[in-house]
């Protein structure tokens, strides 16, 4: 809040625009009737917001004390009269700013305003054109600035919205004029000054008002001599330098003068002093700012920063197991150089291996290619290293570091089996370059074998005619531990792949010359890569028609027991449909039965992969809109089925004989199947908990178990009707029962509550009752 406007000297000739408030010079005002400005909204219009602006009447020096003569007939007019005072909230709440006309005066212009109109846009003066109709303008000089503000209701949702303050922030409110005083004792150079964020280098001497020296970094009065290096914002700070040290140019000597609350007399301060500190005292702090630039934090305790002197190429940056290559030489904090490694040919070290120290590989694993950068790092973070020794012990060491060059080795499972090794570059960026998604795939390569000779055992230039291995990814056409490393190279890229035999051909068609349990190695080059066709543009029937195809292949991979790949197709169908929209009917039916029997797929693939809750979930998504859906109803009672929920599989099977006739043949088999499965289990848990029911309070049972019931060899069967097909249907072929069924004893009418009473206590799978 300001008592008086200020001058345009004390402000500089710009234009301020703020959230909060607008200053604007010279500007333009118009006498114009506030009521119907405010009631039609022009002013919303004008400044483009929908915030509504409290409009605060301007002190011109050729303002009039009455009314317009264009308006004085019309002064007392109800409809076009201004608001009084008392009526003013009804347009937002108003404040007085500055020093406005008295009140008598402000009932003389009761109806005629000088308002402000700020010049934001060319669209004032046209709106100002259009107003003539309505209101006659005239323009007036300002004096004078004029502040117009945002109605506080506005204001206070903005504040409640706006980012709460740092805690420094908090510690700056607390500073009172007079406490803080700076004397600048030799100018520095440059128009730079440092700010939050940037890392500052300087000496400090601590004296109190008579001269005595109580702490110092300079040698001369007994310190280290080393400079003190901080984190403005970040690092731990006395209020004092928080506030003074951004006031400061580069080279700069000042003298600050600090109250105690300034410095370590302040209330919870974040940096702490001996005992025999004067810190209730006030004192003189004599900086130099050495330098300051901008700085990268790695380590949250800001025992490693990274100062960048040249960009590198590119986004990718080394990790584990990458082979690096640098150039490297490291100095105290004080200059002296430690060891030098900056000429001749660069250290190389493998990425994770500790050959560095700690503090420096976690700088380089930020770093990209040909990139420059000086690394500091504190004594917590110089570990231990083969390579680098000498830096062991210091309490801080600054790295100049030159990152030549990496070779992207990637650990594919983690635990060191399966290792995919870049040997040569490609063209592009990684990973965006590269093949994620499905795609065509066009590659060279050669296999070996893990053994002394290095016995090759297929190589595409020598048996296939020197034409590349063409194959479609995610479709399990090449072993799983090869497709996986293809699709993190770039095209034009060459890799050296060690696979386990898990990953490569014991779980693939495996060539002559590989002998079962064999690790090999893999030589690849990826030529180039076909990305799948794009949905964006294509009309509904071209869409479709290449999701029919995408869904036939999926069909195949199910049908090959490949599971996991061919639910991954219908997913990625399902991903693509959330864009679609059809246009008509016809395309909606379509549309939808193609959406529904992939849904349907999905809980094929669930249920042979043994996820019965998930399988049940993709059976719902077709049950939410249509509940009578007898493909889903029989996909969800075989997910109950299996996963031991019998009288909701019942539900399901009964629902669908009585809305589809049709289908009755193939409910009543999964009923009979369902009734088989019922008695199985019954039969076990007889088994099981043989004599329980014989027993008196307080006995033991008997408990028996047969494994050879247990692993019976019926349940690892595959009906070959049990097979997923084009339309998404996966009914099982109803099987006729070998003979009547044995009359039920009183222990098995009497055991399915009993199961349900064991399941809900626990006792399930308990062998001691």
């Amino acid at each position: 809040m300001v008592s008086d406007p200020p001058t345009w000297d004390s402000i500089g000739p710009i234009l301020k625009l703020r959230r909060k408030s607008v200053l604007v010079q010279h500007p333009s005002i118009f006498k114009i009737d506030m009521n119907r400005l405010m009631r039609y909204g022009y002013l919303n219009r004008v400044l483009q917001t929908p915030t509504r602006f409290v409009v605060f009447p301007g002190q011109a020096t050729s303002c009039p004390a009455q009314p317009h003569p264009a308006r004085a007939s019309r002064v007392k007019s109800e409809d076009e009269r201004v608001e009084t005072e008392a009526e003013r909230p009804r347009f937002g709440c108003w404040e007085r700013l500055g020093n406005l006309p008295p009140k008598s005066k402000l009932q003389n212009q009761a109806e005629v305003f000088t308002i402000l109109a700020v010049l934001l846009s060319e669209q004032v003066p046209g709106f100002f054109r259009t107003f003539r109709a309505r209101e006659r303008r005239e323009f007036l000089h300002l004096s004078q600035y004029v502040l117009v503000k945002m109605a506080v209701d506005e204001e206070q949702d903005f504040a409640s919205k706006k980012k709460q303050p740092s805690d420094e922030e908090k510690r700056r409110m607390k500073i009172v004029p007079g406490s803080l005083k700076k004397a600048v004792m030799r100018p520095g150079g440059g128009t730079a000054k440092p700010v939050d964020g940037d890392q500052v280098i300087f000496h400090c001497t601590v004296r109190t008002l008579d001269g005595f020296i109580v702490e110092s970094t300079r040698s001369q009065y007994g310190g280290r001599g080393n400079p003190t290096r901080l984190v403005l914002g970040k690092s731990k700070m006395i209020l004092g330098l928080l506030e003074g040290i951004p006031t400061m140019f580069k080279d700069e000597v000042a003298m600050f003068k600090m109250k105690p609350e300034l410095h370590y007399g302040e209330v919870d301060c974040p940096v702490a002093v001996s005992e025999s500190f004067p810190k209730h005292d006030e004192l003189h702090f004599e900086i130099e700012l050495i330098d300051f630039f901008k700085v990268k934090v790695i380590s949250e305790d800001l025992g490693v920063l990274k100062q960048v002197l040249n960009e590198g190429q590119g986004w990718e940056s080394p990790k584990e197991p990458y082979e690096v290559k640098a150039r490297i030489s490291a100095k105290t904090g004080d200059g002296k150089m430690i060891v030098s490694h900056t000429e001749g040919e660069p250290i190389s070290f493998i990425f994770g291996k500790t050959e560095v120290p700690k503090g420096l590989e976690m700088g380089i694993g930020t770093m990209t290619r040909e990139e420059k950068a000086v690394i500091y790092v504190t004594k917590p973070y110089l570990t231990h290293s083969t390579l680098l020794p000498e830096v062991e012990g210091f309490d801080e060491v600054q790295f100049d570091v030159e990152l030549v060059h990496f070779i992207q080795v990637r650990d594919m499972l983690g635990d060191g089996r399966l290792i995919k090794r870049r040997t040569r570059d490609g063209r592009g960026e990684f990973p965006m370059d590269c093949p994620l998604h499905d795609s065509l795939l066009r590659v060279h390569y050669k296999g070996m074998l893990m053994n002394e000779e290095r016995t090759v055992f297929y190589d595409t230039r020598v048996d296939n005619n020197g034409h590349p291995l063409e194959f479609s990814s995610g479709e399990g056409l090449v072993p799983e531990g090869f497709e996986m490393c293809v699709r993190l190279m770039l095209p034009g890229e060459m890799a050296l792949v060690t696979c386990p035999p898990d990953y490569a051909y014991d779980k693939f068609a495996r060539p002559a010359k590989v002998p079962e349990g064999a690790h090999v190695q893999w030589e690849i080059e990826l030529i180039d890569f076909k990305m799948p066709k794009d949905w964006t543009g294509l009309n509904f029937k071209s869409i479709m028609d290449d999701a029919e195809n995408i869904k036939n292949t999926g069909n195949r991979l199910f049908k090959e027991g490949k599971y996991e790949l061919a639910k991954a197709k219908y997913e990625k169908v399902l991903r693509e449909f959330n864009h679609v929209n059809p246009q008509d009917d016809e395309e909606g039916k379509i549309f939808l039965n193609s959406r529904n029997a992939l849904h349907l797929n999905v809980a094929a693939c669930y249920l042979k992969m043994e996820d019965s809750k998930k399988s049940i979930e993709a059976c719902n998504k077709v049950l939410d809109a249509n509940p009578v859906h007898v493909k889903a109803l029989y996909r969800r009672g075989m997910a109950h089925m299996a996963a031991g929920d019998f009288q909701e599989a019942r539900n399901d099977f009964t629902t669908i004989i009585s809305i589809d006739k049709s289908s009755e043949s193939d409910a009543t088999a999964a009923l009979l199947k369902l009734k088989q499965k019922e008695q199985e289990v019954d039969r076990k848990a007889r088994k099981q908990f043989k004599g329980l029911f014989d027993k008196k309070p307080g006995e033991i049972a008997e408990v028996t178990s047969d494994i050879k019931e247990d692993q019976n060899p019926e349940d690892g069967k595959t009906s070959s009707s049990d097979q997923i097909n084009s339309d998404g249907d996966n009914r099982e072929e109803p099987q006729n029962a070998a003979g009547p069924m044995p009359r039920m004893g009183l222990f098995s009418r009497f055991w399915p509550t009993g199961r349900r009473l064991f399941t809900a206590l626990g006792l399930e799978r308990c062998s001691i009752l």
